[in-house]
């Protein structure tokens, strides 16, 4: 009895897999099929049902999921589906979550529809994944142009300026300051000058999505990354400890031009001093 309840199972799963096989096979067909009639979103919908039954077959069908994928896209996006174009990345970037050309074409749209910040993070990890990749370079290039505001370049090259920051920090650090938060960081330059000068922890926040990515590469640039906590969030919603341990010693931050109004840099002060600072005693 035994032997026959094996022999049973192993025919079951023998026509289970010759089924999926199958259907397979067939979607397959009706996928190119559906190229051929120009109807991509029913293909691209087979598509998806191939995938999930059959991840062995990613490699293979690659490239043709991905001129399904942006045809019935660019329909979509003529539709004002926007939903659902984006649901159709998301579905991509769950099949092939490391692919620089999906993230290239989601930050293409996503730049279109105004998105910028959030398309330059797409751009961004097209970049990390292939640093070869012509039109994900371009694009980012492209975004950051309209998210990097122009006195950051002056900024950091107001070695007057960066040097006075320099010295006040360095001069707080050796008086006792050791755990500093760095509002709005930006490239992250006051949060190295902390490190450099001493300081035993030292936090950095940042709203902006592209800065942050930045930030993040330009620390580690430095090989400052597991020394220095990056944190996507505004001042206002720091929580402790959730994201920093204790209240820190010292506040830095370099928004001071245009954004003292803009970026709300009275109020995130005044919060940082209340919440996130020590109180002299």
């Amino acid at each position: 009895m035994p032997n026959s309840n094996a022999k049973i199972n192993c025919n079951h799963r023998g026509g289970r897999e010759a089924s999926r096989r199958e259907l397979v096979s067939r979607s397959l067909q009706s996928a190119q099929h559906c190229l051929e009639d120009q109807d991509f979103g029913t293909a691209y919908a087979h598509y998806l049902l191939v995938l999930n039954l059959a991840p062995e077959l990613k490699t293979s069908v690659k490239e043709t999921f991905q001129f399904t994928l942006f045809k019935w896209a660019e329909e979509l996006d003529s539709l004002s589906r926007i939903q659902d174009l984006f649901n159709c990345y998301e579905q991509a970037l769950e099949l092939y979550p490391n692919d620089e050309v999906i993230c290239n074409s989601m930050g293409e749209h996503l730049f279109r529809m105004g998105f910028r910040d959030e398309a330059a993070g797409y751009f961004h990890k097209a970049v990390k994944l292939n640093p070869d990749f012509a039109d994900a370079k371009e694009n980012f290039y492209r975004v950051a142009n309209w998210l990097v505001e122009r006195w950051h370049f002056i900024m950091l090259n107001d070695t007057k300026r960066n040097l006075t920051y320099l010295k006040a920090i360095e001069n707080a650090v050796c008086s006792g300051c050791k755990s500093v938060l760095d509002i709005g960081t930006g490239t992250g330059i006051l949060s190295m000058f902390a490190k450099k000068a001493g300081a035993s922890f030292v936090y950095a926040c940042e709203l902006s999505k592209t800065m942050y990515e930045l930030a993040c590469d330009v620390v580690a640039a430095n090989n400052m990354e597991s020394e220095i906590k990056l944190l996507h969030l505004k001042s206002l919603d720091i929580e402790i400890p959730k994201h920093i341990p204790e209240r820190v010693s010292l506040v830095v931050t370099e928004t001071v031009d245009a954004g003292l109004f803009g970026e709300g840099i009275v109020e995130s002060l005044i919060h940082a001093w209340e919440h996130l600072l020590l109180q002299p005693k």
